[in-house]
């Protein structure tokens, strides 16, 4: 190393080679207030309650907030039946999977997740040093064979969203269970559920069972999908005490605000509004899914709020122009050509007039006649 290189001070090795994290688009060039298709965000916006709840903490700006979110604690302990002393609550459930990372990764070891996982997994075991070992997916879906070929005495995390984003496929409880019997006891498990709520299949579990009764699963989940408070930045997860404990030792004080974690208090009580949202999603994903198809474009099954489309090749119809297409309309899309999907946009289901605008505008971009097709 030469002497220049030595005159400043130098990030750790490896932290220069991480691919910054990309969120989805939210502004369009031209519009003033595109629709934002992007992010898997609630179209319906959050609880009026939640509102409300985040409108009254205005006044306790100057205080601290209770650093183990003690009320919301106990609404979702009460509410999932589960035991208070394992959950700990993170700034969105991506604090929670660095703190993982953080606390179980030396230099060496490893992680394995899908082919196609979310991006955050890769970011907090790099950040440690940690080695990324992606499993292929056939079909856009976990192979849980092809995971634990995958795992080795130096792998100490293993993590699978269920249903996985950006795919929105899933694989079904007993699935989840043969790839947790597969897995050595010093490997923890963690299911990340951000999307678990819209899952309505019999043969799906998000996983609490499986953790409450092992010492090597974690389940997560989010306020920021159904609940829709996306911007407050709350997430929870399920752990062995053991886990639990080690997360709270590093985990940052008062790392979830006043207003967030009351807000999520009152969305958490607010079924009238969670029902309406996973209506909104029951009704108008399979329009989507059906009028997409019906366009010629592949749309892989989603159990999400959101589906995985895959354009053609051929230029003049490729995913990328058709997100470009779409943006000049006010419709903001997700290209994952990051997640090593380039032929695919993710697209987040919407009000029916947005519904019905996408499949109109994208008939009008490959040249498909429309017909009823939209009806």
């Amino acid at each position: 190393m030469t002497d220049a290189a030595l005159d400043r001070p130098r990030p750790k090795p490896g932290i220069l080679d991480i691919s910054p994290y990309k969120p989805g688009k939210a502004t369009a060039e031209g519009i003033a207030q595109p629709v934002k298709l992007s992010s898997n965000e609630n179209i319906l916006g959050c609880s009026p309650a939640a509102s409300a709840a985040f409108a009254g903490a205005a006044d306790r700006a100057h205080l601290y907030p209770d650093g183990k979110a003690l009320a919301l604690r106990a609404a979702v302990a009460e509410r999932f039946d589960l035991e208070p002393e394992r959950l700990v609550f993170g700034c969105g459930t991506d604090e929670i999977f660095a703190l993982l990372n953080q606390v179980y990764l030396e230099p060496g070891d490893n992680i394995v997740q899908g082919q196609y996982g979310f991006g955050a997994y890769a970011i907090g075991a790099r950040a440690n040093m940690g080695e990324v070992r992606l499993a292929p997916e056939p079909h856009l879906r976990i192979d849980v064979d092809a995971v634990l070929a995958r795992v080795d005495d130096r792998t100490k995390l293993v993590f699978i969203a269920n249903p996985a984003n950006p795919t929105g496929t899933w694989i079904s409880a007993e699935e989840v269970r043969r790839l947790h019997a597969g897995l050595p006891p010093h490997v923890l498990l963690v299911l990340d559920g951000a999307y678990a709520e819209f899952n309505r299949d019999p043969a799906f579990s998000d996983g609490i069972e499986l953790a409450r009764n092992n010492l090597n699963v974690v389940v997560t989940h989010t306020f920021s999908k159904l609940h829709g408070l996306a911007a407050l930045r709350v997430g929870w997860a399920y752990a062995p005490p053991e886990v639990a404990d080690a997360l709270d030792r590093i985990r940052l004080p008062f790392n979830t605000s006043i207003a967030a974690q009351e807000a999520a208090l009152a969305a958490l009580a607010d079924e009238d509004f969670q029902a309406r949202s996973l209506a909104l999603v029951d009704q108008w994903r399979p329009f989507l899914a059906q009028q997409l198809g019906g366009l010629g474009l592949e749309v892989t099954p989603s159990a999400a709020n959101f589906l995985l489309v895959r354009f053609p090749t051929t230029p003049g119809q490729t995913a990328a122009e058709a997100e470009v297409f779409l943006a000049r309309r006010g419709y903001l899309t997700r290209g994952v050509a990051g997640y090593g999907l380039p032929e695919h946009l993710r697209i987040t289901v919407g009000l029916e007039a947005h519904n019905r605008a996408v499949v109109e505008a994208l008939a009008e971009f490959l040249g498909h006649p429309l017909g009823d097709a939209a009806a």
